[in-house]
């Protein structure tokens, strides 16, 4: 089942999930690009049922608020959600999520905090105020979707049926970096936010993930934004790390 309306996709969620049948594939999109960045923090909060907050990674807390909203109402329905898979465009987002006539037992919904200080920025189940790093007030979005947002092995199937078909070089570069990125930690770090925090030049992408991944992080580039990677590293252990 496809929902690709004008604007918020949230009026649609209830008829869609009924209509998607056990093991079936339910795809959402949204062009209220402005309601997900925060420009309207109560329209968002009222359509999605949580807030959203201005970041270089506002792209990806729009998706998570659009797969918490969708897991609220499948909730409600004794239905359960499983990303497959997501993409975004200059106007759009999009999710792919598997559904199961069956009650979810997990608990999926939680929070993103932000620093403005110092950039640190972590995934919560319960809201915190003050930063664990430098003790300064965190800006908080959510209640949104804290699990992952990609299942590796429908992208590998994705992967394995491009040679069959008609498909653009820049899909297997996408999904190339969603396998990498699919078990990794929420939230991604871009190279030009963290040269701006060193007030340096930014690093490259293979050089940036190299280093990290040669201290123990986990490290990978992110298919939502080309300067963007997820790593299990803090900002302030980033900085050390890239002076180094």
């Amino acid at each position: 089942v496809d929902v690709d309306p004008f604007g918020s996709p949230v009026k649609y969620f209830d008829c869609a999930i009924r209509a998607t049948m056990h093991n079936g594939l339910l795809s959402v999109t949204a062009t209220d690009l402005q309601v997900l960045h925060g420009l309207a923090k109560n329209a968002c909060k009222r359509k999605y049922h949580g807030t959203p907050i201005k970041t270089e990674y506002s792209n990806e807390i729009a998706i998570r608020l659009i797969l918490g909203c969708l897991d609220i109402v499948a909730r409600r329905l004794d239905v359960q959600i499983i990303p497959q898979f997501v993409e975004n465009n200059m106007h759009y987002y999009r999710v792919y999520v598997k559904i199961l006539n069956r009650i979810d037992q997990d608990e999926h919904q939680g929070y993103i905090t932000h620093c403005r200080s110092c950039g640190n920025r972590n995934c919560v189940t319960s809201q915190k105020k003050i930063c664990e790093t430098c003790n300064s007030q965190l800006e908080i979005a959510g209640p949104l979707w804290v699990d992952q947002l990609f299942n590796k092995k429908f992208i590998i199937d994705m992967i394995h049926q491009i040679p069959k078909l008609v498909v653009r070089k820049k899909c297997m570069s996408i999904l190339e970096k969603c396998t990498l990125e699919a078990e990794m930690p929420p939230t991604y770090y871009t190279l030009d936010e963290i040269a701006s925090k060193m007030q340096s030049a930014p690093l490259k992408m293979k050089n940036a993930i190299k280093i990290l991944q040669d201290e123990g992080f986990l490290a990978s580039p992110t298919s939502l934004n080309y300067t963007g990677l997820r790593t299990n590293c803090r900002m302030d252990n980033i900085i050390k790390l890239f002076k180094n």
